[in-house]
């Protein structure tokens, strides 16, 4: 297991050059235009100096008057002039594609990541992900974005620069000043390996920290009902120090390293003050040479710092890339495949289990054993059960949320693996026990699965000044259109479907007499609508869909019972010649279902109609005298 982990950080590693170099060729050309500008820049900076010499020069020997010097001071501004203008221009070329390239690798990432299977979701925490959209984006992007900068000053303008000293100046005292910075620039090879490795550990402490306060607060109610605020106070406090302790080994290491690098600049700066000055003396080089290579000095400072930042920017970039990377190695477990027959987009409803065997992982006993049952269109089964008998389990696989083997499900006839899934999901409406809201409007949340959101437009790979004037007008009324499609399905106004569905699902009344109605904004998870509903809203939304086959997972029993005999009313009557599945504990909500499958273990324990089921006198019949009992006790 040990050797298989380092496998695959090592092939990680070997992945994050492609993987960034793709990202990277959509924006080539404003990297090109922002590189050649920096070179520019970079250029024309190494000209001030000499002519701040050439002044010095002349003013000293005598052989320069107002009008010569007045001359290269005007070239001292024309070159400040392009160093403004082509600074911008760097800043907006590379810069801004650094920008692109952070919101690519999110869409990319959050579109891969809803594609993943469940068991994923299972196996990762949502504060561990959370801060692979956060901390890791941020240092991708400055590992594209200011290293590539610094490491084009540490390296071109180092080599100009050196280059401006020795033809220029004197190249003994070129040698003599840059031996310190050698120093510099080899030291940074081990810098940067030990802050890749402490940034890792950096990252990964943040994630268990995000997903501590995550917790912490969905489960807020626990806590408090549990009085266990103390408790949760010390685990936070404990990853709060775990993160502070993995942030200080950085700053630490950094706090090494940077007054290192000052020491070493400044021991390059005495050697040029005392033997420059020992030159100057000797008339080896002019007071001008001497001023013009101090300014070169100071330039070279830049490149020298430039050093350690694009090292420790990369690193931990690299770090960062590896645990993205991580995500898109992820494969879906659930996906088309080459048995997945392209031209099936509609489902009757007719569905039969045969021989359906289950298990969740190879270690864990089977969750249904040997399950077979015809539902035929039109028709409703009723699942009854006992806690992890494998209700749910039945439900999540007729979804295919977990694979299952040939021949085990079929809709119409036709195998569930050669159903394309959008077609198999689209045709299901679905209300789990886990009965999610949006932090949204009641209308947007009945509306859910309806919703047809338009394909954002493709991002133009050339940068906008590349763009012609009709590229630049049809990328504009693109984003427009989608901007305007978006906004109408977020709202989604046609409020007498979302209306009819929730009087369906009996909780139309009750939003009627909300403040603001269907425009009602409800909380995370949907904790401002009370249990019953929120179960309501879910129902309303699968009933939204109007979809051949309808399953009920639980989703009645926040419900009393008058109101629940009035829903199950409703979905009779609108719900004629569809096909529906009911998982439920109460007997009341299954009486009336066309067949009751019973589950014990998860196995097939009884099968037939209530009255069938009562005669045999089984686990259902024992069900149902102990409800009639408790409503019997509940009456007096």
């Amino acid at each position: 297991m040990e050797m298989e982990t380092a496998m695959k950080k090592v092939r990680q590693k070997k992945k994050f050059p492609r993987m960034i170099l793709k990202y990277i060729g959509r924006h080539k050309w404003s990297y090109l235009g922002g590189i050649i500008t920096l070179f520019v820049v970079d250029f024309a900076n190494l000209y001030i100096p000499e002519y701040t010499g050439d002044i010095i020069d002349g003013l000293t020997i005598g052989n320069m008057d107002l009008n010569g010097a007045l001359h290269y001071v005007f070239l001292i501004l024309l070159v400040g002039l392009v160093l403004m203008t082509g600074r911008f221009f760097w800043r907006f070329f590379i810069f801004g594609s650094c920008r692109k390239i952070e919101l690519e690798i999110r869409e990319d990432m959050f579109s891969h990541l809803t594609g993943l299977s469940m068991n994923y979701y299972n196996n990762n925490k949502t504060g561990d992900l959370m801060a692979h959209f956060t901390n890791d984006l941020n240092s991708v992007r400055m590992a594209v974005g200011p290293a590539v900068i610094s490491t084009f000053d540490a390296v071109i303008m180092t080599i100009m620069v050196l280059a401006k000293m020795i033809e220029h100046v004197n190249l003994e005292l070129t040698l003599l000043a840059v031996v310190p910075l050698l120093v510099i620039l080899f030291g940074g090879v081990y810098y940067g390996k030990a802050v890749e490795k402490r940034f890792s550990e950096k990252q990964q402490a943040f994630s268990d920290l995000t997903d501590e306060v995550q917790e912490s607060i969905s489960g807020i109610r626990v806590i408090k009902a549990f009085v266990q605020e103390h408790q949760e106070m010390k685990s936070f406090a404990k990853a709060n120090q775990k993160n502070k302790e993995k942030n200080m080994q950085v700053v630490k290491l950094n706090a090494v390293v940077m007054p290192l690098l000052d020491a070493l600049i400044g021991l390059s700066s005495v050697i040029t003050l005392l033997y420059g000055g020992y030159l100057v003396s000797e008339g080896t080089i002019t007071a001008g040479q001497f001023v013009a290579f101090n300014q070169y000095i100071g330039m070279l400072v830049w490149p020298m710092i430039a050093t350690g930042d694009s090292i420790n920017l990369f690193s931990q970039g690299i770090a960062s890339m590896n645990r993205i990377q991580s995500i898109f190695d992820e494969q879906p477990e659930i996906k088309d495949t080459e048995k997945t027959v392209a031209g099936i987009t509609a489902l009757q409803g007719d569905i039969q289990l045969t021989g359906l065997n289950f298990r969740y992982r190879q270690a864990m006993p089977e969750a249904l054993k040997d399950i077979s049952v015809k539902i035929p269109k039109g028709s409703t089964l009723a699942i009854l059960g006992r806690t992890g008998s494998g209700k749910t389990t039945i439900a999540n696989l007729l979804l295919h949320m977990y694979n299952v083997e040939d021949g085990m499900i079929s809709f119409d006839g036709r195998d569930i693996n050669e159903i394309p899934l959008k077609t198999l999901r689209e045709q299901i409406a679905y209300v789990p026990q886990d009965n999610f809201l949006f932090s949204d409007t009641l209308q947007t949340n009945i509306a859910f699965g309806v919703r047809n959101f338009k394909e954002r437009p493709a991002e133009k790979t050339k940068h906008k000044l590349f763009l012609s004037r009709r590229e630049s007008e049809e990328a504009y009324l693109e984003q427009e259109l989608y901007n305007r499609e978006s906004q109408a399905d977020k709202e989604y106004n046609d409020l007498d479907k979302v209306q009819e569905a929730a009087k369906m699902a009996c909780i139309h009344d009750n939003i009627m007499e909300f403040p603001r109605q269907y425009s009602t904004m409800v909380g995370e998870r949907g904790v401002t609508v009370s249990g019953g509903q929120k179960q309501r809203s879910s129902i309303a939304r699968a009933l939204m869909k109007e979809a051949p086959i309808l399953i009920l997972d639980d989703s009645l029993s926040a419900v009393d019972t008058d109101t629940e005999e009035q829903i199950l009313k409703n979905l009779k009557e609108n719900r004629a010649g569809k096909t529906t599945i009911i998982i439920a504990h109460r007997i009341s909500t299954i009486q009336n279902a066309d067949h009751i499958l019973v589950l014990e273990n998860g196995e097939m324990a009884e099968y037939g109609t209530h009255e069938e089921l009562l005669e045999q006198g089984g686990i259902y019949a024992g069900l149902y005298e102990k409800q009639q009992l408790e409503k019997q006790l509940e009456a007096v």
